[in-house]
C-alpha cells in the first residue's frame, strides 16, 4: 500500500487508475488522429483541445470512480462490467451535452467524442479483464504472516477477506494455542511462535504483523530483532490495523500512547492553514448555494407547518456548546413525545419531502453559516447533541477527545461508515475521528471532500 493525502491506498487500485489514464487518453489521441483533417498537435495547442481533452477524460475518470469501478477492480460479471462502463461513457456523452450548452467553445467534436468513446470502451473492457485475471496478482501484492492470533489480528483478517481490493492475502499464523486460530479467515497454522525466524525464511511475507495477546507467552524480542536487520517489514497489529482499515482501534490504545505520541493530535500550522481553507471556501460555498437555500427554504414552508430552519444544541471545539443551522427535515416538536433519540432509516418524524433533503444533503446547507461564524469546519468529526455527548462519554474511553478539533460539515467518518444509532456504531466513528486527527491536514481535507460529493451525487448513507 502506498500512503498519499494521508491515506494509505492500495497498489494495484493506483496502477489501474493510472494504466486506464492512459489508455483512455491514447484511445481519444487515436480517435483524434482519424477524424481530424489537421495535425493533432495543432488541435491541442491552437484551437482549446487540451483543455476539451483535459474536460473529456476527467469525465470518464470521475464516471469510473463514480460506479465503484475502483472499489469493485475484481471482474466477477463480464455483463455488469460491460453494463458500468456503458453508464460509463454515457456520463462522459452528458457532461459534453451540457458543456455544449454553457459552453460551445469548449465542445469536443462529435465524430472524435462518438469514436474516442467507442474505442475506450472496448480497450477498457478488455483490459479490466487482463488486469482482474492476470496484472493484479503481480501488483502491490501483499502477503501477510500473522504472529499470534488476538482480537486485533482477527479483526484485521476479516477485513482483509471482505475488501479484496487491498490486494492483500494471509499467509497464515505462528501460534501457540492452535484452538483460538481455528475458524478464522485463512486459518492456515505454520507453526509455533518459536518457528518464527524459520517460517519467515521459508514464507517471505511481505509484513510480519505481530498481534500477540498479552497473557501469552513473552514476545520473541529476539527473532524480530534479526528478521529486522535482515530486511523483513514488521509492524504491530495495532499499526497494521490503521493503515489497512483506516481507524484507530480504541481497546488497542493506552493513555501512554497519546500522551507521549509525537504524531497524534493536530498540529498548529495545519489548524490555521484549514481555518484559513475554510473561510474561503465557506463564502464562495454561500454565495454558490444561496439561490439553492431560497428555493429548499420556500419548499419547506410549503410543504409543512413550523420554521424552515431546525436549530440545534451540539458540543464543538473543546466541548464549547454551539447551535447548528439545518433545514428542517422533520416535522415540528418531533421529540416532545420521544426526547432526544437518534434519526433511524425510514424515520416517521420526516416531511414529506424531508427523506430528500438528507439524501442531497441539502438540509445541511445552513452549516455553511456555522463554518463562517467559526464554529464548525468543513471537514471534522460530527458534532453531537450534549445529551449523547454525556453518555457517550461515559460508555466510550477517549470519546470526549474527539472534541479537540472543530467539528465538520462531513468528515473521514461519514465516508467510510454508514450512519448509526447504536453504541457500536459510535465506538466505529470514534475511531475514524481519531484517525482524521492524528492525520489532519489540507490533503486528507481535499480527500473527504472529494469522496463527500460522490456520497450526494449518489445520496448514499442519510438518514
Amino acid at each position: 500500500m502506498i500512503r498519499l493525502f494521508r491515506v494509505y491506498l492500495p497498489v494495484g487500485v493506483l496502477a489501474l487508475l493510472l494504466s486506464e489514464l492512459v489508455l483512455t487518453i491514447l484511445c481519444f489521441l487515436f480517435a483524434a488522429s482519424i477524424v481530424l483533417t489537421e495535425d493533432v498537435s495543432t488541435y491541442l495547442l491552437y484551437e482549446n483541445g487540451l483543455i476539451r481533452f483535459i474536460i473529456v477524460i476527467a469525465s470518464i475518470i470521475l464516471g469510473l470512480h463514480l460506479l465503484d469501478l475502483y472499489t469493485r477492480i475484481h471482474v466477477t460479471s463480464r455483463m455488469r462490467l460491460l453494463q458500468d462502463l456503458c453508464q460509463v461513457f454515457g456520463i462522459a456523452l452528458l457532461a459534453q451535452g451540457l458543456i455544449s450548452y454553457a459552453q460551445p467553445s469548449l465542445r469536443f467534436g462529435r465524430g472524435i467524442m462518438l469514436l474516442g468513446c467507442l474505442l475506450s470502451l472496448v480497450v477498457l473492457f478488455i483490459w479490466r479483464l487482463i488486469y482482474s485475471s492476470y496484472i493484479l496478482k503481480s501488483v502491490g501484492n501483499e502477503h501477510l504472516l500473522f504472529v499470534g492470533s488476538s482480537p486485533i489480528v482477527q479483526e484485521i483478517a476479516n477485513y482483509i477477506n471482505a475488501h479484496p481490493e487491498l490486494g492483500m492475502s494471509i499467509d497464515g499464523y505462528l501460534e501457540d494455542l492452535q484452538d483460538s486460530v481455528a475458524g478464522m479467515v485463512g486459518a492456515r497454522i505454520l507453526g509455533p511462535i518459536a518457528d518464527l525466524r524459520k517460517v519467515a525464511q521459508q514464507v517471505k511475507p511481505s509484513r510480519i504483523v505481530v498481534g500477540i495477546s498479552e497473557w501469552r507467552e513473552l514476545m520473541p524480542t529476539e527473532d524480530l530483532l534479526d528478521l529486522r536487520f535482515a530486511g523483513f517489514t514488521i509492524q504491530d497489529a495495532a499499526s497494521t490495523y490503521e493503515a489497512v482499515c483506516g481507524r484507530i482501534r480504541t481497546q488497542e490504545l493506552r493513555p501512554s500512547q497519546l500522551i507521549f505520541s509525537s504524531e497524534l493530535g493536530p498540529q498548529p500550522a495545519n489548524l490555521l492553514l484549514q481555518d484559513a481553507i475554510n473561510l474561503a471556501v465557506a463564502i464562495v460555498g454561500t454565495i454558490v448555494t444561496l439561490p439553492i437555500m431560497v428555493l429548499v427554504g420556500i419548499a419547506v414552508k410549503l410543504t409543512s407547518p413550523g420554521p424552515i430552519f431546525y436549530r440545534q444544541v451540539r458540543i464543538g471545539k473543546n466541548g464549547r456548546p454551539f447551535v447548528i443551522n439545518k433545514f428542517r427535515s422533520m416535522q415540528q416538536d418531533a421529540e416532545n413525545s420521544t426526547g432526544a433519540v437518534w434519526a433511524s432509516k425510514d424515520d416517521p418524524r420526516l416531511t414529506s419531502i424531508g427523506g430528500w433533503l438528507r439524501r442531497l444533503r441539502l438540509d445541511e446547507l445552513p452549516q455553511f453559516f456555522n463554518v463562517l461564524r467559526g464554529e464548525m469546519s468543513l471537514v471534522g468529526p460530527r458534532p453531537e447533541r450534549p445529551e449523547f455527548v454525556e453518555t457517550l462519554a461515559k460508555q466510550i474511553p477517549y470519546y470526549r477527545q474527539r472534541h479537540c478539533v472543530k467539528p465538520g460539515i462531513t468528515g473521514w467518518a461519514q465516508i467510510n461508515h454508514k450512519y448509526g444509532d447504536t453504541l457500536e456504531d459510535a465506538i466505529v466513528k470514534l475511531e475514524y475521528d481519531l484517525y482524521y486527527i492524528k492525520n489532519i491536514s489540507p490533503s486528507l481535507d481535499a480527500y473527504i471532500v472529494f469522496h463527500t460529493l460522490k456520497t450526494i451525487i449518489l445520496a448514499r448513507g442519510a438518514q
